[in-house]
């Protein structure tokens, strides 16, 4: 029997990296289907870098202040992946907008971890705006990045409900839990080759079609 090849992970961050720490931690398993070879933050002061470190993973700060334009910082960056040969790159709390032409450079092989379920809720505050829209459900999102932002197609989603209770700490803190088992499963999904891009769709094999009918059926 072939084993295959582990897909090659690069992990971009901006501050202490949790969803970071969860896919480095199931990395660890010998059956994962990806390699976390690199972790890259745009703030030299992102405390997950130490984490990175201390588990043996090349840890690098790549300054976005140093750099004039989105376009020049997004260059660095490109050249960094390019000289340890990543495959897929996730983003972990990378709080900086890419250029359209980085993006698109990446397409099928960027995906990112929201803390709503998408559509609702894009950008910042998902938690204060989901507590005054009033939803029952509230959660996450793993999705592949386009151009615009939190509107990539939908690899996972992982919801909770919403108490009576909760104001937005305690439900980001709820959601945080799901966004660490999530993650890394959508991630093993896309560098295992069992869910890929294919125009504006996620495509999924056989079987993962079949386990996700069998769980929407209960």
């Amino acid at each position: 029997m072939t084993t295959r090849k582990k897909t090659r992970v690069a992990i971009l961050i901006s501050g202490r990296g949790s969803n970071m720490i969860a896919l480095i931690e199931a990395a660890r398993a010998p059956d994962y289907p990806a390699e976390i070879v690199l972790v890259l933050s745009n703030r030299p002061e992102a405390g997950g870098l130490a984490y990175a470190a201390a588990a043996g993973i090349p840890a690098r700060a790549i300054d976005h202040k140093a750099y004039p334009t989105r376009e020049t910082f997004d260059a660095a960056l490109q050249a960094e992946l390019d000289a340890v040969g990543i495959e897929l790159v996730c983003l972990a709390g990378f709080m900086r907008i890419f250029s359209a032409g980085f993006v698109e450079a990446w397409a099928g092989r960027m995906i990112n971890i929201h803390p709503s379920l998408l559509p609702l809720f894009r950008g910042t505050r998902t938690h204060e705006q989901a507590l005054e829209a009033g939803v029952r459900l509230h959660g996450c999102t793993v999705h592949f990045v386009i151009p615009e932002l939190d509107a990539g197609p939908i690899i996972a989603q992982a919801a909770v409900p919403v108490l009576s209770g909760d104001d937005p700490d305690s439900l980001a803190a709820r959601i945080l839990v799901q966004e660490h088992r999530l993650y890394p499963a959508a991630l093993a999904l896309v560098a295992g080759g069992k869910a890929r891009l294919e125009g504006d769709r996620v495509v999924f094999d056989a079987d993962v079609a079949l386990a996700q009918s069998a769980l929407l059926s209960l």
